[in-house]
C-alpha cells in the first residue's frame, strides 16, 4: 500500500519523492523513450496530464497509436493501478467503435498501451478549428455514438468520461477512446481516492451527487452534452466557473438553443436529472431522425427536467451547496483539468470574509487573521495554497514560488519570506519547512537542495546537495535520514549538517521512514514478494537497530500507541483499499489484527490514544478501536469531504482541510462535527494542487491553509464560532 496523503512532509511524501528519482533513472534528464516495448516511438502526437501519444509502427508496418505514462506517475502504485484497469477496459470493448488495443505493458518501467492509428481530428479539435458541426452531421454523430456506447455497456463498463476530446471523428465513424477512469458498472468499486472523476460540463448529475452509483446511463448524459457542443460549440450547462457549472448541472433546464430542432426532444431526454429518465443507447438510436423506428418528436420530456422541478438558485441552500462544491473538488484537486471557481461571486454569502470582520474568540484580545505566503497569492495561473509547520514560536510556511517563510503566530504578519530557487523545474507540490535542530529546514522546488534557514532572519545557515536520494529525505527530530538509490541510509545533524551515521538497514530494504517523536524512526518497505512488509525501528541519532518485524500484507505505519506499540493499515485487494488495522507491540513481538467491516479506500490516518482514525474518499471518517473487547469500528460519520488532507489529531479532536478551503473540526470521542469554516476559493488560480496541506494545531490556536493562497488563523477552543 503506498503512503497516504499527507501535507507534503514527513515520511508520506514519498510517493511524490520516488517520481524525482524514477524521472532521472527512466528519463536521464526528462528525455521522452525511444521505445516502448519494442515499438519505437517516430512522432509525438499529443500530450496529456498523463501522458504522451506517439506515433509507432509494428513490424508489419502496421501504424499504431501508443500512449505512454508520464515518468512521475510510473512510479505511484495506485496510478500503476489505474492505467492496469485503462487497458483491460480497452480490451475489454475493442471494437468498430473503439481503437483496438494492439498490445500493453503496464508493468514497465514507464508502462504503455499501443491501439490502431485512428487518423482524423477529435471532436474538440474539429469544432475549435472548424466550427460547429452541421444538422447531418450531428445526427450521424448522435447515431455512431450510441452505438459505440451499446458495446461498451454491453461489454460490461461504463466510460465515465465521454467528451468531445475523447471523440475520434474517423472516415468510418467516431471513435471512443480513453478509459483513464472507466469503471466495470457490476464492480463495487466505483470511486478512487479523490484523484478523477470526470470533466464537470460533462458531468452527470449523479457524478456529482453520488459518485458511487454512476452507471450506463451517465455516459448518455454526456453523450448529450457532447452533441450540444458539437452542434453549437458549448455545453448545455456553462460558465467559466465549473462549480456553477456543477450547480447548474444538478439543478438547472439546459440551454438546447442551437440545436437542430428535430434533435432537442431526444436531446432533453437523454440530460434527464434521474438516470432512470434517460434512453438507453438501444432507445436513441430508434428514436433518431430517420431511423424509421421510431420519432424524436413523440418523446415526452421527463418530469425530472422540466423547469418547475428547478429550485430558484436564491433558495438554495448553504448545505446542499457545500454538497456540490465539494464534489467538483474532488475532481479538480487531481484531475487539474479545471480553474477554481468563486463561489463568493455567486451571491450565497459564502465568500471568505475579511479577518477583521470575524467575531473575536470571548476573553481574549487574540483575533483571528489571514494572510498569504506568496506576495501575490496567486501568479502564474497557479495555485499557491501554503504548507506549514510551526515551531519556535511561529509558523513557517511554503508554496510554489516560496521555499520558506515565517508568519507571525499572533498577529499573521510575514516576517520573512524567502524566494524559491531550483535548478529545474518539477518535483511537484511544495514541501512544508521542518524545525530541525533549531533551523527551519526547506527544501528547493526540485527537491535536489536542503537549506537550513536562521529561524529570525531566513538567511541560510547551510545546504546540502541532496540530488543523489531522488527526494528520499526524512526528518526524525533533529536528524535529517536520507534514502540512496541502493537502501543506504546517511543521517545528518539538523543544526550543524555534520554526519551521524550511515549504513544500510537490515535486510538491505530501501524504506520510507515514519517518525512519531523520541528517537526512534520506523523504516518500512514492502517485501520481494508483496505480500510482506519489512518494518525496522532506529534509533535516529546513533543508528543502532532497535527491533525488526515482518508484517503479514502490504502495510503503512499510521502512528505509536500507548506503551510504544505502533499502528500500521493493511491493504486490501488493491493498492487504495485497507482491510485491517495492525497492533504491533515490539517489545513481546505481539501482533493484533482488527478487521473492518467494509474495506476502506484511505485517504489519510492518525492514531490517538488505541484508536485509529481514517478518512476515506467517499467522505467517511471512520474511528477504529484496537484494543477493547470486540475491537473494532466505533463510531463513523459523513464528512462530505471527497478530498481530503491529511488527519491532525490534537487534545481529543481531529482536524483536517477539504479541497474547497474548509477547515473542518470533529470529536474523536463520539464522532460529531464541532464546527467549519467558510470555503475560501474566491481568489483560487487556474491549477491544482497535487496535494491537500494539513492544518497545523499549536497554542490554541488553528492554522489552515487553503488553494486561494491564504494561510489563516482560528480559536481552536471554539470550532462553533469558526466563520
Amino acid at each position: 500500500m503506498p503512503p497516504l496523503r499527507s501535507a507534503g512532509t514527513g515520511p508520506e511524501a514519498g510517493d511524490a519523492d520516488d517520481a524525482v528519482d524514477a524521472v532521472d533513472a527512466v528519463d536521464a534528464g526528462g528525455a521522452e523513450p525511444e521505445y516502448a516495448g519494442r515499438y519505437r516511438l517516430e512522432q509525438r502526437l499529443g500530450s496529456g496530464g498523463m501522458g504522451v501519444v506517439h506515433l509507432a509502427r509494428s513490424a508489419s508496418g502496421l501504424r499504431l497509436a501508443v500512449k505512454v505514462v508520464h515518468a512521475e506517475y510510473a512510479v505511484d502504485p495506485e496510478f500503476r493501478a489505474r492505467f492496469r484497469q485503462e487497458v483491460a477496459a480497452a480490451r475489454r470493448v475493442s471494437g468498430a467503435f473503439t481503437a483496438s488495443v494492439v498490445d500493453a505493458d503496464p508493468e514497465a518501467g514507464r508502462p504503455w498501451m499501443a491501439t490502431l492509428y485512428i487518423p482524423g481530428p477529435t471532436l474538440s479539435e474539429r469544432v475549435k478549428r472548424n466550427g460547429p458541426l452541421g444538422a447531418d452531421e450531428v445526427r450521424r454523430l448522435a447515431a455512431g455514438l450510441a452505438e459505440a456506447l451499446r458495446d461498451i455497456h454491453r461489454a460490461g463498463v461504463v466510460h465515465r468520461d465521454l467528451k468531445p476530446s475523447n471523440v475520434l471523428l474517423a472516415e468510418d465513424g467516431p471513435k471512443v477512446i480513453d478509459f483513464g477512469i472507466s469503471r466495470p458498472y457490476d464492480s463495487e468499486l466505483r470511486t478512487e481516492t479523490g484523484k478523477l472523476i470526470g470533466t464537470p460540463p460533462f458531468m452527470a448529475p449523479e457524478q456529482f451527487q453520488r459518485p458511487r452509483e454512476v452507471g450506463p446511463a451517465a455516459d448518455v448524459f454526456a453523450l448529450a452534452s457532447l452533441l450540444v457542443h458539437a452542434a453549437t460549440g458549448r455545453g448545455p450547462f456553462e460558465s467559466e466557473s465549473p462549480y456553477i457549472v456543477a450547480y447548474q448541472v444538478v439543478h438547472d433546464e439546459p440551454d438546447l438553443a442551437g440545436v437542430p430542432e428535430d434533435l432537442v426532444p431526444l436531446i432533453r431526454a437523454c440530460l434527464a436529472k434521474d438516470p432512470a429518465d434517460r434512453p438507453t443507447p438501444d432507445a436513441i438510436m430508434e428514436m433518431l431522425p430517420g431511423s424509421g423506428t421510431g420519432s424524436v418528436s413523440g418523446v415526452p420530456a421527463p418530469s425530472a427536467v422540466k423547469a418547475s422541478s428547478t429550485p430558484s438558485r436564491r433558495r438554495f441552500g448553504r448545505a446542499r451547496w457545500f454538497a456540490v462544491a465539494t464534489a467538483v473538488v474532488a475532481v479538480l484537486g487531481v484531475g487539474g483539468a479545471w480553474a477554481a471557481g468563486a463561489l463568493g461571486d455567486l451571491g450565497l454569502g459564502l465568500g471568505p470574509q475579511p479577518a477583521e470582520s470575524r467575531p473575536t474568540p470571548a476573553g481574549s484580545s487574540w483575533r483571528p487573521w489571514e494572510t498569504s505566503v506568496a506576495a501575490d497569492a496567486v501568479g502564474n495561473g497557479e495555485a499557491r495554497a501554503g504548507f506549514c509547520t510551526y515551531g519556535a514560536g511561529a509558523l513557517y510556511c511554503s508554496a510554489r514560488g516560496v521555499q520558506a517563510a515565517r508568519i507571525d503566530a499572533v498577529s499573521g504578519t510575514v516576517a520573512w519570506r524567502r524566494t524559491a530557487t531550483s535548478r529545474r523545474p518539477g518535483g511537484g507540490a511544495p514541501s512544508a519547512p521542518v524545525v530541525s535542530g533549531g533551523l527551519v529546514h526547506a527544501l528547493s522546488p526540485d527537491k535536489r537542495e536542503l537549506s537550513a534557514l536562521d529561524p529570525v532572519s531566513g538567511e541560510p545557515r547551510w545546504t546540502r546537495d541532496v540530488s543523489a536520494y531522488g527526494g528520499r529525505i526524512y526528518h526524525a527530530g533533529d536528524t535529517v535520514l536520507l534514502v540512496g538509490g541502493d537502501g543506504t541510509v546517511t543521517a545528518v545533524d539538523g543544526a550543524t549538517n555534520r554526519e551521524r551515521w550511515r549504513h544500510g538497514l537490515p535486510g538491505g530494504i530501501k524504506p520510507v521512514f515514519s517518525y512519531y517523536g523520541g528517537l526512534t524512526a520506523y523504516g518500512v518497505a514492502l517485501a520481494a514478494d508483496g505480500r510482506h512488509t519489512r518494518v525496522v525501528a532506529v534509533d535516529a541519532v546513533r543508528g543502532t537497530t532497535r527491533w525488526e518485524w515482518t508484517g503479514e500484507g502490504s502495510l503503512t505505519a499510521v502512528g505509536a500507541a500507548p506503551g510504544g506499540d505502533v499502528l500500521y493499515l493493511s491493504e486490501a485487494d488493491s493498492h487504495t483499499r485497507i482491510s485491517a488495522v495492525i497492533r504491533y507491540a515490539p517489545g513481546i513481538g505481539r501482533e493484533r489484527r482488527v478487521p473492518l467491516a467494509v474495506p476502506l479506500e484511505a485517504m489519510s490516518a492518525v492514531v490517538h490514544g488505541d484508536t485509529a482514525y481514517v478518512l476515506s474518499s467517499d467522505g467517511g471518517l471512520t474511528a477504529v478501536d484496537t484494543v477493547a473487547s470486540g475491537a473494532g469500528t466505533r463510531w463513523r460519520m459523513e464528512t462530505s469531504v471527497a478530498n481530503g488532507s491529511a488527519l491532525v489529531v490534537d487534545d481529543a479532536r481531529l482536524y483536517f482541510s477539504a479541497a474547497d478551503g474548509r477547515l473542518l473540526a470533529v470529536d474523536a470521542g463520539r464522532g460529531a462535527l464541532l464546527g467549519q469554516t467558510s470555503p475560501r476559493l474566491a481568489r483560487a488560480g487556474r491549477g491544482f494542487l497535487e496535494l491537500l496541506p494539513a492544518p497545523v494545531v499549536a497554542g490554541g490556536k488553528v492554522f489552515g491553509a487553503a488553494p486561494d493562497g491564504t494561510v489563516f488563523a482560528v480559536d481552536g477552543g471554539n470550532p462553533a464560532g469558526w466563520r
